[in-house]
């Protein structure tokens, strides 16, 4: 089951690898300087929609959010974006250095 300690941790987290302070996140989603200091420390808990911002903000999708396996998942994501229109032979060609990077 997903806590809401999880939730906190996870946008700390987030926000540290995209290299955003707290006041700059909660000043970037247009709410008071310490929005997102109030997350962190359990005081608050954003909306769904609010929820929605933060993942779009911090580069991920809802499922990336969830998903602790993955660890780059902002990065990840502008793997994929950048994929998205690439040919078949380049989408070979990435997979097949992928491959091999996963070897070493």
């Amino acid at each position: 089951m997903m806590d809401l300690q999880f939730i906190r941790e996870r946008i700390s987290i987030l926000r540290t690898k995209k290299n955003v302070s707290e006041y700059r996140m909660s000043t970037d989603l247009g709410h008071s300087k310490s929005y997102i200091q109030s997350i962190s420390s359990g005081r608050a808990m954003p909306s769904m929609s609010e929820f929605l911002y933060i993942c779009e903000y911090l580069g991920v999708t809802p499922k990336e959010f969830f998903d602790d396996t993955v660890g780059e998942p902002q990065l990840v994501q502008k793997l994929y974006k950048l994929t998205q229109n690439m040919s078949e032979d380049n989408l070979n060609v990435l997979i097949s250095l992928a491959e091999r990077l996963n070897d070493k």
